[in-house]
């Protein structure tokens, strides 16, 4: 499996002058190629490596490999923002507000570089990096979890807060998980985060009074619209985003945890698309819209992989209308968000933690349940739905074929 890895670097002010230098060099380079690749739409590694290889070499006076490596930065950078745009105007378009253009980019001065194997290596506890003055080896600092046998793929250099940080993209032996005789479901949503099985929640009460607040300076700034309102305004941004990615780390830690404890798996529902499938006021879009879900699964199932901890993904339709006792579905089983109550056996529960049941329940069985619903007219399974089926308008089938 790969994770990245944070490596704090400890240099000289000497060789921080060295390594702004190459930073600056190699950005440079990538805001020469950009113009060339966004006016001809060539984002392909080989088609503009032929186009402005020679010239990069030359103009920039940085090796063969680092060359490539800016290249191939670029082209990245402009498929992966296409694709970016792609899905951020398909959920503004039902916002119903302005789609977003792709234009041209720009790299920062001192922007990452990006480092492979043939430039960069990373010893015990030193790195041996190039800069244009030649390699130089700087001492690391590195996490309690970082992986003692990896191989490290590919590495970013970045400076931020005033340090330089080496991202790592490791690769680390895969644990082949268990098969679990149960699981542990988690249901996602936006009041409560996440909610298990168990009963353990994660409410979103203090996230929303931080999107609340970076909400309101953000509108202040803009109003403002001045230079330094505009710098403001990225420093949030990366608030806000190193925030939630906290948030879901912490969170997925716990859920992972407590499966690994209990030898279990995990039990996801599959989100793909929900914030086109599912339709709230407009006073809530901002709110439905804002968390990162599709983060905090990756997180999951990237740490149940370094667990050996299976996770199950489940089509989550009718969760939250499904008795997790009798197995009867029904819309008006949920009369308001956190309620439900069950209208063919009478049982009563949170309705994330309901949903979290019959998410476990679907991973263990592993299969499609049979809706039984006045709205679908689907098929009639359990026994409380064949003795209240009647009453809803729907009967249980009888043979193929039959009448």
């Amino acid at each position: 499996m790969q994770s990245v890895t944070k490596l704090r670097l400890v240099a000289s002010p000497a060789e921080r002058q060295m390594l702004f230098a190459t930073m600056e060099r190699y950005n440079a380079a990538c805001n020469a190629v950009s113009p060339v690749a966004f006016s001809e739409r060539q984002f392909s590694n080989i088609g503009l490596q032929n186009r402005l290889y020679r010239h990069v070499r030359e103009t920039f006076g940085l090796s063969a490999q680092m060359a490539q490596l800016a290249i191939r930065k670029v082209a990245g950078s402009y498929r992966s923002t296409r694709e970016a745009i792609k899905e951020q105007n398909k959920v503004l378009a039902v916002l119903g507000k302005p789609l977003k253009i792709f234009t041209k980019l720009s790299f920062r001065e001192h922007g990452a570089i990006c480092y492979d194997a043939r430039v960069l290596s990373i010893g015990q506890s030193r790195v041996s990096i190039w800069t244009l003055d030649g390699r130089i080896k700087l001492w690391y600092s590195k996490p309690d979890h970082f992986p003692a046998v990896a191989t490290v793929r590919q590495t970013d250099l970045v400076y931020r807060d005033g340090a330089f940080w080496l991202y790592a993209t490791v690769e680390t032996p895969d644990i082949d998980p268990a098969e679990p005789s149960e699981y542990l479901g988690v249901d996602l949503g936006v009041v409560t985060i996440a909610t298990t099985s168990d009963g353990a929640t994660f409410s979103s009460e203090a996230t929303e009074k931080v999107r609340k607040r970076y909400g309101r300076l953000k509108g202040v700034l803009q109003k403002t619209g001045t230079k330094s309102a505009k710098r403001k305004l990225q420093q949030i941004a990366g608030r806000e985003r190193r925030f939630k990615t906290d948030t879901n780390h912490a969170i997925s830690k716990r859920i992972v945890c407590a499966a690994e404890g209990t030898k279990r798996g995990i039990a996801l529902e599959d989100l793909k698309g929900i914030l086109l499938r599912t339709t709230v006021t407009k006073g809530q879009r901002e709110r439905h819209h804002k968390w990162a879900f599709h983060q905090l699964r990756s997180s999951i199932e990237y740490k149940a992989r370094r667990a050996g901890v299976r996770v199950q993904v489940i089509d989550g339709a009718y969760t939250s209308q499904q008795c997790s006792v009798c197995g009867f579905v029904h819309p008006d089983n949920r009369p308001t968000q956190a309620a439900f109550r069950c209208r063919a056996c009478g049982h009563t529960e949170n309705a994330d933690l309901n949903a979290a049941k019959n998410i476990a329940a679907r991973a263990a069985v592993n299969r499609p349940i049979a809706v039984c619903s006045p709205d679908t007219g689907g098929e009639v399974e359990s026994q409380a739905c064949k003795e209240h089926g009647a009453a809803y308008g729907i009967m249980p089938p009888t043979s193929v074929g039959g009448s």
